[in-house]
């Protein structure tokens, strides 16, 4: 959980085709959402820089930008059909210090005695913008068939609070089914009992 510094430039021109030429030349094309004091922004930002941070597990981010700096988080990503190009992301502007909502995966850990199936992939969660973690994990390990998972069973980090119902549910663990591959061998022996019985 760490921030990042984006140097960013006003977008002087909007639409696809600017918007083409700009990720031609290495840039993400982004907006940095209204409040009730700022105004919306389109901004566009090196495409590399902006990679890197996220793989550093940035979360907040100081948008450098004509003179000033506005910390933001990362509100979408859009991508294309393939998942390939980053054609857009939305920024959410936040303070530092103070709470603010973002959405985050759910990871499942460990193995369950049976299959598991989940209702829910993200969660909003609560806390301030430097504690916002990669993912709310959630351990299923050991579970019986017929457990059902809820909020109120996710053991939150220090600092973060989970904005669901403590009753939604976000998991259920299912009985294991028998395999297709099992199912064809037991027809395989009914039918040489057949033959058998046949002889």
């Amino acid at each position: 959980m760490t921030d990042a510094k984006l140097d960013c430039a006003t977008r002087e021109k909007l639409g696809s085709r600017a918007s083409r030429r700009l990720r031609a030349m290495g840039r993400v094309i982004a907006s940095l959402q209204a409040d009730s004091d700022h105004p919306h922004v389109d901004l566009h930002f090196d495409e590399a820089s902006f990679h890197a941070a996220r793989r550093g597990h940035a979360h907040l981010f100081d948008l450098e930008l004509n003179g000033s700096t506005e910390s933001a988080i990362v509100r979408e990503l859009q991508w294309d059909a393939l998942g390939d190009t980053l054609l857009h992301v939305e920024f959410k502007r936040v303070i530092r210090g103070q709470k603010t909502e973002s959405s985050v995966p759910l990871a499942f850990t460990g193995t369950p005695s049976g299959v598991l199936n989940h209702d829910l992939d993200t969660v909003t969660i609560s806390c301030i913008p430097s504690l916002i973690p990669d993912s709310i994990k959630v351990s299923v390990d050991g579970l019986e068939p017929g457990t059902h998972v809820k909020a109120s069973d996710v053991v939150m980090p220090e600092g973060i609070e989970l904005l669901l119902d403590p009753e939604t549910e976000i998991a259920v663990i299912s009985e294991i089914r028998a395999t297709a591959a099992a199912a064809d061998g037991a027809d395989g022996a009914d039918a040489e009992e057949g033959d058998a019985s046949a002889d």
